[in-house]
């Protein structure tokens, strides 16, 4: 069975196509990713052995230039045409697509299955993109809800109508060359009938809705054994476990701000600092030998070895912080960052810093409440409760729902 996966976004983006994929071809499916050309994708997946199909810009150039919300249609209709190149090239002789990511880049995913007349499969990191009565969606960036507008069942019909002024036109011209018709919801066009939510029920309880089929599989999560760097693993053995603070894929304007006061916010605590570069590429405040800066690294290896962790609230961080068992301090920026912030501190497992702007004060106030002896025994508890299948689970899922639909060998 052949199996493309395809994605356009960040690093929590790629990551978890990385596990479904390796275990895919685990239970014998031939597997490639469709995802953005970045060194750090590519260097990832080639680590594990699976193709990359590269298209589109840079994810990171794309980020951290922060185009304004004017543009969002016309990288709409670049992603979509990048999509219909690349992916119909790599999904020739495919028996099903798997589509996550950006919602304008699943749309020309799908175009391309619906063409080819493959399954598709369309898989979220984070529930706020499925429509519920539960939860209110995310807004998009200069579009936002109107402020006396509470219903959450209207917030997602206005949702719907902001998907279709940002994309409808340019997915409907992508589809247009190609043959198709034109689709008058982009966003349940998008997620089709039954929606797979690759998070972890405990972090991210779905709650049944009659008007949505959602399937929850829990993370998709790849086992990293890669070694710490000797310099880091020499560090962490110098003296009590620091605090980790990293921000992923956010640029996180005014970086060496960030860096003063994250590094100083952790000095305020009697901790060892211990900074992770990412995207906005963080590094030393000063020369003395209590903080150390580590680029790529592996995450379930480091944070069973810090005494918190200070993240920006990425489903991936979030989630391997939390099977580790390390107190969080999330400072959310953007999507659904806040969602997940609100979750640790629902769940005791950590801090909810109030807004994206940290003060040397307010996060060594965070970073209090994150050390108390009672968040670290919560975290503890919940770690236990965090799954570790939910990779597994979506590959068998995944095969034996394509299998019981392909026809039949004739002798």
């Amino acid at each position: 069975m052949r199996v493309l996966l395809s994605t356009y976004g960040s690093r929590g983006d790629v990551e978890p196509l990385v596990g479904l994929a390796v275990r895919l071809r685990a239970l014998g499916a031939e597997v490639r990713v469709c995802a953005p050309p970045d060194e750090d994708f590519a260097q990832r997946l080639t680590g594990v052995g699976v193709p990359l199909v590269p298209f589109g810009r840079s994810a990171r150039a794309l980020t951290t230039a922060a185009p304004p919300p004017s543009s969002l249609p016309r990288y709409a209709a670049e992603l979509i045409a990048g999509q219909l190149d690349a992916v119909t090239a790599a999904a020739e002789g495919c028996d099903v697509l798997v589509a996550a990511g950006v919602m304008p880049a699943a749309a020309g995913a799908r175009s391309v299955a619906e063409k080819l007349g493959i399954r598709y499969v369309y898989a979220t990191f984070q529930q706020l993109t499925l429509p519920s009565p539960h939860h209110p969606p995310l807004a998009y960036p200069g579009r936002p809800f109107p402020p006396g507008v509470t219903d959450n069942r209207r917030l997602w019909d206005l949702d719907a109508h902001s998907i279709d002024v940002l994309f409808g036109e340019a997915l409907n011209t992508a589809r247009a060359s190609i043959g198709l018709p034109p689709v008058h919801n982009v966003r349940d066009y998008v997620m089709g009938d039954r929606p797979w939510l690759a998070t972890d029920p405990a972090l991210d309880p779905w709650q049944e809705t009659p008007d949505l089929d959602v399937v929850q599989t829990g993370a998709w999560i790849l086992p990293d054994e890669r070694p710490l760097p000797a310099e880091l693993s020499a560090f962490l053995d110098a003296g009590a476990p620091p605090v980790y603070a990293g921000f992923g894929s956010m640029p996180m304007r005014a970086a060496k701000d960030v860096a003063q006061v994250t590094v100083e916010a952790i000095r305020a605590q009697g901790r060892r600092a211990l900074v992770g570069r990412g995207w906005a590429d963080l590094g030393p405040i000063d020369d003395r030998d209590d903080c150390f800066v580590v680029g790529e690294v592996n995450h379930q290896a480091l944070f069973g070895r810090v005494a918190a962790v200070v993240h920006h609230g990425g489903a991936g961080t979030t989630t391997a912080a939390a099977r580790a068992g390390a107190p969080q301090v999330v400072v959310p920026q953007a999507v659904d960052q806040p969602y997940w912030a609100g979750r640790v501190a629902e769940l005791g497992i950590g801090t909810a810093h109030d807004g994206p702007t940290p003060t040397t004060e307010s996060l060594s106030a965070a970073l209090t409440s994150a050390l108390t002896p009672g968040t670290r025994d919560r975290a503890r508890a919940v770690a236990g409760t965090i799954r570790a299948d939910g990779a597994a689970v979506a590959a068998r899922l995944l095969l034996d729902t394509v299998g019981r639909e392909r026809p039949p060998v004739s002798a």
